[in-house]
């Protein structure tokens, strides 16, 4: 299956090739349209030069890396926090994980060892690792035993609640559908 989060070819080929970037485009799915958020990596990508790598994005430069995420367009509507954020995400990776952010799931022994991983990365609580670890299963075939199960409603076969239900322009809008419904229903009360 292809990635199409992002809903551009170039920025979810890279998703599709790249578990970094896509790490990295979950982490900016916040406070902006989805999309923006997964072409964020491709957009740091090509202002780089080539894929990025978590060496790289760690040891990079703080007001540099910053100043790079905020060229017009910006990369995020927070681009110096979010900068922040993202080197935060490589340098755990790289003291933790040699860099590879596969081995999050490839060495994990099963759903709960992934969500824990998961949640243990800077600026990743229990939510946006269960929608995570529900991508994974969902379209990336990584199903440890009892994913389904610690990925909470997220892993629901079926269920159009996030990003791990997006596999085109129509279940992006069913997913938006059900955000805006489930909204309306907090507000009611």
């Amino acid at each position: 299956m292809r990635i199409q989060l992002a809903q551009r070819t170039e920025a979810d080929d890279l998703l599709g090739r790249s578990p970094f970037a896509l790490l990295v485009g979950m982490l900016l799915d916040q406070q902006i349209p989805m999309e923006w958020a997964f072409t964020g990596p491709h957009t740091i990508s090509e202002r780089l030069g080539h894929d990025l790598t978590a060496e790289e994005i760690a040891s990079f430069d703080p007001e540099a890396f910053a100043a790079l995420l905020a060229a017009k367009p910006a990369v995020h509507r927070y681009p110096t926090s979010m900068a922040a954020r993202v080197q935060q995400l490589a340098a755990y990776l790289v003291e933790h994980y040699d860099g590879k952010a596969e081995r999050l799931w490839t060495e994990a022994a099963d759903g709960k060892d992934v969500l824990k991983r998961l949640q243990a990365l800077p600026g990743y609580g229990k939510q946006k690792a269960q929608i995570f670890l529900a991508l994974l299963g969902k379209q990336l075939g990584s199903q440890p035993p009892g994913w389904r199960e610690a990925a909470g409603v997220y892993g629901e076969e079926g269920s159009f609640r996030s990003v791990a239900d997006v596999v085109d322009a129509e279940t992006l809008g069913r997913v938006r559908a059900v955000k805006q419904e489930s909204k309306r229903a907090a507000q009611a009360k």
